[in-house]
């Protein structure tokens, strides 16, 4: 089992792991066609623009949609936006059995979304950036084996 993981695009071996990956979620009492829906709705939640955000038919739409700046963010978004992007991973991975199997089967190996395009989510693509997507699914796959 290689040290670390990388991932980035959904085609990759690892491309389940990106939140663009079509994996239905059920939560809050609703259905998000991905991840990347349920992330970027939640930074308007409880306005029209969360649900606009959730019918959409692609997650690039709704990455973009969420980071329209015409919209009305949510003040506490940077307070809360890790907590919100740790429940729809956990809805996902525990939603989907062999999603669970696949992150279980990473041993404990590092995960890295390795992309030049975001240093808070992801490595920077040089490994200098913070790497929060990879190091939540780390922490969730900590969780699920220690029941």
């Amino acid at each position: 089992m290689p040290e670390s993981i990388n991932f980035y695009l959904v085609d990759d071996e690892y491309g389940a792991f990106s939140n663009f990956a079509a994996y239905l979620i059920e939560l809050d009492g609703a259905t998000w066609p991905t991840t990347e829906h349920y992330f970027q709705a939640q930074k308007f939640v409880g306005t029209q623009h969360a649900d606009e955000i959730r019918l959409v038919d692609s997650p690039m739409t709704a990455a973009r949609m969420g980071r329209d700046r015409e919209r009305p963010l949510r003040p506490d978004w940077e307070d809360v936006k890790d907590d919100v992007m740790r429940v729809a991973l956990h809805a996902k991975f525990t939603q989907h059995p062999d999603l669970m199997a696949l992150l279980l089967g990473t041993g404990d190996a590092m995960i890295v979304e390795h992309t030049k395009n975001d240093r808070y989510w992801g490595d920077g693509g040089d490994g200098t950036g913070r790497n929060m997507l990879g190091r939540m699914l780390v922490e969730l796959r900590t969780r699920i084996q220690s029941g």
